[in-house]
């Protein structure tokens, strides 16, 4: 089985732990008003009973702070890579045309020196694949810009570093404490 607090499901996978056995008898009987009959059981007991249950609590929101923050990791985690992916693939695209447009420089320095030149067929030659490699470049530069253009970094802005439901249940122990 996985660690004591996780669960296979669920949004945290986040179950809390079994209790544990209580050493005191204030799970017993209860007075007529609701609260727990202590009558018979030592100052020094019932401390000890509230200590453990205090570590206790203290421990499972521990662990719930961690099941939520592991979850909300997991998911920008994911989110992440689909938009590191988007821009990694639009920067190929980009260094892509980067190398045509080099390739284009170099046939047509080329072409014009051998056109001077010669006046030949090799020059006309080297201007047709200058013009060749002109067009590469315009095909993935306008692909890798239409690709960047995709990459939306918004959602990351709606992840929550926050764990709500630990906040939420530490912000009800100070009320647990207070006697009623």
């Amino acid at each position: 089985m996985g660690e004591p607090g996780y669960a296979q499901g669920g949004a945290t996978g986040y179950t809390p732990p079994p209790a544990q056995p209580s050493y005191g008898d204030t799970a017993g009987p209860m007075t007529d008003e609701g609260h727990p009959d202590v009558e018979g059981t030592s100052v020094g007991q019932l401390i000890g009973d509230v200590t453990r249950d205090l570590s206790t609590l203290m421990r499972q929101e521990l662990e719930l702070a961690k099941a939520e923050l592991k979850a909300e990791a997991s998911k920008a985690t994911e989110e992440l890579k689909a938009e590191a992916g988007k821009a990694g693939k639009g920067a190929g695209m980009l260094g892509g045309a980067g190398f045509a447009g080099y390739m284009v420089a170099l046939f047509l320095s080329y072409a014009l020196w051998w056109g001077l030149e010669n006046v030949m067929d090799a020059g006309w030659a080297a201007l047709i694949v200058a013009v060749l490699w002109g067009i590469v470049a315009a095909v993935l530069y306008s692909m890798g810009r239409k690709a960047l253009k995709t990459v939306d970094l918004k959602q990351l802005k709606q992840l929550n570093p926050k764990p709500e439901r630990t906040v939420e249940t530490l912000q009800q122990v100070p009320g647990a404490l207070k006697p009623n």
